[in-house]
């Protein structure tokens, strides 16, 4: 009985296609190396624009297979200063796209669905 219920949680839970991995400088090098799309999200917990953010890159991305090749790479601001600093950031509610080594573009501090949605289809495209 708990199998059968596990299993139909796990089928009601859409699968997400980009992959999420809290950022470091090595994989980060390894996967732009390695030519796959990148976004970069500096993010803070306390944040309401970043909150707003992750729920637009999450619609976005979950169960659509155009982002499967993905990695989105999380920053905390609070605890990973240096890595944030290191790539040009100013603030909180930074995305950040890559595809390879070259940077895409820049979205910092805002929510507007479309700009995010757009972002993320010019560095998947």
């Amino acid at each position: 009985m708990l199998a059968a219920f596990a299993a139909a949680v796990i089928a009601a839970t859409p699968a997400q296609a980009a992959e999420v991995r809290k950022f470091d400088t090595a994989s980060f090098e390894a996967a732009k190396a390695a030519g796959r799309p990148i976004l970069v999200d500096v993010k803070a917990w306390w944040c309401p624009v970043c909150g707003s953010q992750n729920r637009t890159i999450k619609a976005a991305v979950t169960g659509n297979p155009a982002y499967d090749k993905l990695v989105i790479f999380e920053i905390n601001y609070d605890s990973q200063k240096p890595e944030w600093r290191a790539l040009g950031v100013r603030k909180q509610g930074t995305l950040i796209g890559y595809k390879g080594r070259s940077e895409l573009g820049r979205i910092e501090f805002k929510t507007d669905k479309p700009l995010i949605n757009g972002f993320l289809g010019k560095i998947v495209g």
